[in-house]
């Protein structure tokens, strides 16, 4: 349906694997996985995860495949093949502009705390900065304070409340994004921010560049980079006193949770976060390939 001489073609054989590798591997699996697994069961949680994956995943990541590479088009044109569900291709475009907004945001605060980390002394470290509050605290007085609330009697506890605030959260809050009172006061432009957010646009631009030709390329970094780091820190964790009881507590199932229709439903969620299913990127990056290419391999 699409026209092959004018389309761009994926110029290596590796660019789309570690394109479709990179769009699977997210944010959402490195926090939201590990933390969706201890609120659900542990273990157990696999079993659900593993079920809609089979169910749910892995078709729609296949149709999304097909389709792309069938017709060769974006997500908008790529519904020419049934133009009943066109208005689908329209919808995939407002979520994923929306949620590029969301995303340019992280990576904007990314590139901001690359910059701070680079100070004399790190700037979320101690409580004598000019945007800490009284309430600024370490770790250790935040944890003996909420343990003086626990052991408290409950009268005693529904009146007290942890008054210590991490100093890592009062530079995030204050120092990063500073936070009003509320919208009555808009507060001003975070001009450290609106700078970070302006490399970001450009370095999103010239991945861009040249489409999938510099694009194709970007990725044998910033798809396996993330392994490098994942392993580093999976090296680091592994190694510190204490390390196998809490995989062991991690890790430990609770069946009684499989009964819950919640986690069920988190599976699902987690899984379409994870595989990015229905969100367009897989059928996008598909288009790019040649026609007859065995895309079950």
């Amino acid at each position: 349906m699409g026209n092959d001489s004018e389309r761009q073609s994926w110029s290596g054989k590796l660019d789309f694997f570690l394109s479709a590798l990179g769009y699977f591997i997210g944010l959402g699996n490195v926090w939201r996985f590990p933390y969706l697994c201890y609120i659900n069961g542990g273990g157990a949680f696999l079993i659900p995860y593993v079920t809609m994956v089979i169910l749910a995943g892995l078709p729609l990541v296949q149709l999304e495949l097909s389709l792309g590479q069938f017709t060769s088009l974006g997500i908008i044109s790529a519904w020419k093949i049934s133009p009943l569900f066109k208005g689908v291709g329209y919808a995939i475009t407002l979520i994923c502009a929306l949620c590029s907004l969301y995303y340019i945001l992280i990576i904007t605060w990314t590139i901001y705390y690359m910059y701070a980390s680079m100070w004399k002394t790190l700037p979320w470290i101690g409580c004598n900065n000019t945007w800490n509050t009284d309430q600024c605290g370490s770790i250790k007085e935040l944890l003996a304070n909420v343990t003086n609330v626990t052991d408290a009697p409950i009268t005693e506890a529904t009146t007290m409340a942890p008054k210590v605030v991490r100093a890592s959260e009062e530079f995030f809050s204050h120092k990063v994004l500073g936070i009003s009172d509320g919208l009555h006061d808009l507060g001003s432009v975070r001009l450290e921010l609106l700078l970070c957010l302006f490399i970001a646009w450009v370095v999103v631009y010239l991945c861009l560049i040249r489409g999938i030709h510099s694009s194709g390329k970007v990725v044998y970094f910033t798809a396996t980079f993330p392994f490098v780091l994942l392993f580093i820190l999976f090296i680091r964790g592994v190694t510190l006193p204490g390390a196998i009881d809490g995989i062991i507590f991690f890790i430990k199932p609770d069946f009684a949770k499989l009964g819950d229709l919640k986690v069920w439903r988190a599976a699902a969620n987690q899984v379409f976060y994870s595989f990015a299913a229905a969100w367009g990127g897989m059928l996008t990056l598909a288009s790019y390939n040649k026609f007859n290419k065995d895309i079950l391999r």
